[in-house]
């Protein structure tokens, strides 16, 4: 029998009968130590796996311990991936070691090949009992370990990827399902996804709340570090937005130190809703859905791998990418819309599948000494004239653009770091007077990428440009939108020396009055109990452009929280609040969620000096 520790003391046994080898999974280490938990490419390589995100300087190991039921000589594959490959030949940046019993095996992981692959990590002969695994970080570039296999058959590799690994994985590691149930649940630990279940909670629903990553806030975490935009306490509906007010923090600004982004003040106002169950680190990668309802959703810890099944007679995907509609199978939009769809004169001819990219921003900090930093060149050719000649780096530093931003965003993340990590490492080495650079160090890197668009889920009525610039006015006006029609280019400079590569976008700032927008675009046209809240609500992608920041999606949650309670309620569906409960659902938006009399302390990065939209 072997038992892996891991970090919430889960135990899990495996038969020998059942396999020749024992799979560890990487960010079940019991001590993580320097590396980080990632989970945002599950869908795309199958499991959340530890990165050494040292920014070039090596991470301290990552240990657990596991225990053998027999002696023998072992051979050790290690699944990893050469992240640098898709723009460099070279021997990887991501290099580590694999140490079993506080020595290293020889063999380097993680600076070969073109894909997540099983590397041969070398073979040793182990005695029965507790043996200790150690993951040796080289260079603090980004080295990836999904997960390690101990076999004593060296043909018995483990699959490459796809349905067979999921087997694979599910046959080494069985889970144990739990199954809960609640009134509502919420999937999605953002700003959109906090104000839906906070709302919902305090008009008498028991509510759940998954979130992906540990901390809350999404964008707004100090993971990711984009501050809240958008006006708040608009007509019709003056007490929206007070919610806000309770968690958002009091400072502006992109990519700052982490503690303007008041991480746990926004847990403190989600701890204290005693009907308000939390789920950070838990990923929703199933749904159970049938005859256009959505029966449960399973989501798996991270770390541990528990698996939960979570019930309810309605749900809402705050994911941003639409992850819960995309697996219940709701219609849904990415890319750009061609003008003949919809009519929008600002849009292109022909659709595409352009959308607005992601961003790894960063800044450096002043060192009292000179400082070194390794050379990075993989495959970038910086030099006099295309170097950015900067100290930090926020929104404009944007990839991703021309990819898809579900299936291919492990490549977008990892471009953005390839090109931070080597135009800095042009700024310090290679530069001519460089002085200014010089006392100078890499202060912070984002590893979690913050996205802007991806999959728009389709409701009962989808915003466009024309709803916006004609200022349509619709009976189900909920919540209002005061941000420009904000949409990103690549930047032409820097497509002169990086053509299809950009890494730099500019903006466009369409005109645009206060907008309510119609209750009708927060829930799906054909998935029947499901809500969204976020950047993933029914919008075009040029109506995208004005909902998409974070105090406005905060309003959309909390009309959502709302309209959960009636459905709740009056049990009934999303669409039947619309259809028969309206007049309802515009009495608790007039009374709003949160807190009245708060002042206001968001009143940074409004937008309110844009032109406003004048009808011709």
């Amino acid at each position: 029998m072997k038992r892996l520790l891991t970090l919430v003391a889960l135990l899990c046994t495996f038969s020998a009968t059942h396999a020749k080898g024992i799979l560890v999974e990487a960010e079940s280490f019991a001590n993580a130590g320097g590396w980080s938990i990632d989970q945002q490419f599950i869908f795309e390589m199958g499991s959340p796996y530890l990165i050494a995100h040292g920014m070039g300087a090596a991470v301290e190991d990552a240990t657990t311990k596991v225990t053998l039921s027999k002696s023998g000589l072992y051979h050790i594959y290690v699944r990893t991936y050469n992240w640098t490959s898709p723009w460099s030949e070279k021997r990887g940046a991501g290099a580590f070691h694999l140490g079993i019993d506080g020595e290293l095996l020889e063999q380097e992981l993680g600076a070969t090949g073109k894909a997540w692959m099983w590397q041969y990590a070398g073979a040793a002969e182990i005695a029965k009992g507790d043996i200790e695994l150690r993951l040796h970080d080289i260079t603090g570039f980004d080295g990836r370990c999904d997960a390690i296999y101990l076999t004593t058959d060296k043909a018995d590799v483990p699959p490459v990827g796809g349905d067979a690994l999921a087997e694979f994985r599910l046959k080494h590691n069985p889970r144990k399902i739990k199954s809960v149930k609640y009134d509502f649940v919420v999937v999605g630990g953002g700003v959109a996804g906090m104000c839906a279940a906070v709302a919902a909670t305090r008009l008498g629903c028991e509510v759940a709340l998954i979130n992906d990553r540990p901390i809350w806030g999404g964008c707004n975490s100090s993971e990711t570090r984009v501050h809240l935009g958008g006006h708040i306490e608009m007509e019709p509906y003056t007490n929206l937005g007070n919610l806000i007010k309770e968690f958002g923090p009091s400072r502006g600004g992109n990519a700052q130190p982490a503690d303007n982004y008041e991480d746990e003040k926004k847990r403190a106002f989600l701890e204290a809703e005693e009907d308000l169950t939390l789920y950070p680190s838990y990923k929703v990668y199933k749904v159970d859905c049938k005859g256009g309802k959505i029966k449960a959703v399973y989501a798996q810890h991270i770390s541990s791998g528990e698996i939960i099944r979570f019930e309810a007679p309605i749900f809402s995907d705050c994911t941003g990418d639409g992850t819960v509609g995309y697996l219940a199978g709701a219609d849904y939009s990415m890319g750009r819309e061609g003008r003949d769809e919809y009519n929008e004169p600002s849009a292109p001819e022909k659709g595409d599948k352009l959308t607005m990219g992601s961003s790894v921003q960063w800044y450096s900090v002043a060192s009292a000494s000179k400082s070194d930093f390794p050379l990075f060149e993989y495959g970038l050719d910086f030099n006099e004239k295309s170097c950015e000649k900067v100290t930090m780096g926020e929104w404009t530093w944007e990839t991703g653009m021309n990819y898809d931003q579900c299936k291919e965003f492990e490549r977008i993340r990892d471009y953005g770091l390839m090109v931070v990590y080597s135009n800095w490492s042009f700024l310090k080495n290679r530069l001519q007077n460089n002085e200014k650079y010089q006392n100078r160090t890499l202060g912070w890197v984002a590893y979690i990428a913050g996205k802007r668009e991806s999959r728009r889920l389709l409701g009962d009525h989808v915003l466009t440009e024309n709803d916006l610039i004609g200022e349509v006015q619709y009976p189900d006006a909920s919540f209002t939108t005061t941000w420009s029609i904000d949409l990103h280019y690549p930047d032409p400079k820097n497509t002169e020396h990086f053509p299809d590569a950009e890494f730099k976008s500019i903006c466009t700032h369409g005109a645009v009055n206060p907008y309510a927008v119609p209750y009708r675009c927060l829930y799906s046209r054909n998935i029947d109990n499901l809500f969204m809240a976020g950047r993933d609500i029914s919008v075009t992608h040029i109506g995208l452009g004005t909902v998409r920041v974070m105090r406005t999606t905060g309003m959309m949650g909390e009309v959502v929280g709302m309209a959960a309670s009636l459905c709740q309620k009056h049990r009934c569906l999303p669409r039947g609040i619309y259809t028969s409960h309206l007049e309802e659902l515009k009495a608790l938006m007039r009374e709003g969620a949160g807190q009245q009399g708060l002042p206001n302390n968001q009143t940074y990065n409004t937008g309110g000096n844009w032109p406003t939209y004048k009808k011709k």
